[in-house]
Order: structure tokens, then C-alpha cells, then sequence
């Protein structure tokens, strides 16, 4: 069973896939990287959730993360329209 997608190419990995010096086998980018994590939250403090973590530079490198856990959800990250955020937002709040 899959654990996660490839951030760069989509392609589903397994748990042992996400070593800090491994690659995906369909695109050669590395696995253990923050924009393969379900921390990562492009636009919050170092584009990460996680409060604790070191910052990471360079989001597309392999890293040392302890708080790292992949994630499925590689598509659309930090992308949509804001505005049409924010109406969508908003519209949770209106009686």
C-alpha cells in the first residue's frame, strides 16, 4: 500500500522510500524533502505547521527533519486563487 506521491512527478511511494538520501525512481528528486511533507504550509512561518522544526532553506533538498511525514496531498499546495479563498473562508462564517 502506498504511503505518499512524489512531490515533483506524482508517482506513489512506500514508507522505505523516504530516506534521507533516497530518490524517487521515477524522477530522481529526492524523497525527504519538505514539499513531500504533511508539514509543509506554503505561506506560514518557514512554510511549515510544525512550530518546532529547524527551518529548511531549500524545500525541494533532502533534509534532517525529525517532524517529517509524507503526505499524499502533493498537488495544488499554497495554490488556488486567494481571493476565491478567502470568499470561500468568509462564507463558512456568514448566518
Amino acid at each position: 500500500m502506498a504511503e505518499g506521491k512524489c512531490w515533483s512527478c506524482g508517482a506513489l511511494l512506500e514508507q522505505h522510500e523516504y530516506g534521507r538520501e533516497t530518490v524517487c525512481l521515477k524522477c530522481d528528486k529526492p524523497t525527504h524533502v519538505c514539499k513531500n511533507c504533511r508539514n509543509y504550509a506554503p505561506g506560514r512561518p518557514h512554510d511549515c505547521i510544525e512550530t518546532s522544526a529547524e527551518p529548511v532553506k531549500e524545500k525541494e533538498r533532502a533534509n534532517y527533519c525529525e517532524f517529517f511525514e509524507p503526505t499524499c496531498d502533493v498537488e495544488g499546495r499554497g495554490g488556488g486563487d486567494p481571493d476565491e479563498q478567502r470568499k470561500a473562508a468568509e462564507a463558512l462564517f456568514k448566518f
